[in-house]
């Protein structure tokens, strides 16, 4: 009797070997297939040629482009020179490894300290005043700022031409 069970045993363990050999093959054969479409797939990445520098402005002349080799390299690089080049690093960027494109801000054009141009535009309606940037600012980024005539703080958004556009209470 033991010796029954035993082999009955032995013979569904096999079987279930057999099943999941069947059932698997076909997965390991797409993933076989997919691999080799990632391999087929050449994706360049740009790198610095020397070390930058937090708060360094990038040039194209300090970058290369180089053929990505590593399937599992993380995702965010940057991949052509155009998209990196006058951007100002956050972080340091060592040479032959990847830009991430998290580690890069547009350059400030306010900074804290300085004085600049504060409008007020509600219609017909335009007041134009002095003030103090409380916080280093690129443009579209909202930022405080205190009149330098009355020292009252408000908040605006830091515009292409360097003026800061008032927003009203």
């Amino acid at each position: 009797m033991m010796f029954r069970l035993i082999a009955a045993l032995r013979k569904e363990k096999t079987r279930s070997i057999r099943w999941r050999a069947a059932l698997f093959a076909p997965a390991a054969l797409v993933g076989l297939l997919v691999a080799d479409a990632a391999l087929a797939d050449t994706r360049t990445a740009v790198v610095p040629k020397r070390i930058i520098y937090p708060g360094e402005e990038i040039q194209a002349g300090q970058l290369e482009v180089v053929e990505v080799t590593n399937p599992n390299i993380v995702k965010g690089f940057a991949q052509n020179v155009d998209e990196v080049s006058g951007l100002v690093t956050k972080r340091t960027l060592l040479p032959g490894r990847v830009i991430l494109v998290s580690a890069l801000r547009e350059p400030f054009l306010v900074s804290r300290g300085t004085t600049v141009q504060m409008v007020f535009d509600n219609g017909s309606l335009v007041i134009r005043a002095s003030g103090t940037p409380l916080q280093d600012g690129a443009a579209g980024e909202l930022i405080r700022i205190r009149n330098k005539d009355s020292g009252v703080t408000v908040s605006g958004t830091v515009m292409a031409d360097g003026t800061v556009h008032v927003v009203a209470k």
